[in-house]
């Protein structure tokens, strides 16, 4: 995959299954992950470069971005601006 302009492929991190107390958390209660690793990066827009780089652990907005899923892995396509931290 090789995203467009100011585009940024994100795969998620998997989503908790236990709390710190060692409860299990029910798929139905379990909160969509904001924590991701940046698979592809666009080339940016307009000569403006992008700051991530592949293999950036970001934090992301709790809506942002597409999901899709590619050859069995689910990924999101998100804007930059859609970054919140780089961690």
């Amino acid at each position: 995959m090789k995203p467009i302009n100011d585009r940024v492929v994100v795969k998620p991190a998997p989503a908790e299954e236990k709390t710190s107390g060692g409860i299990i958390i029910p798929d139905t209660a379990k909160e969509k992950p904001q924590k991701g690793t940046v698979v592809a990066v666009g080339p940016g827009k307009e000569g403006v470069a992008l700051t991530v780089k592949e293999g950036d652990v970001v934090l992301y907005g709790k809506y942002a971005g597409q999901e899709i899923n590619h050859e069995g892995a689910d990924y999101l396509i998100m804007r930059e601006d859609d970054i919140l931290v780089i961690l």
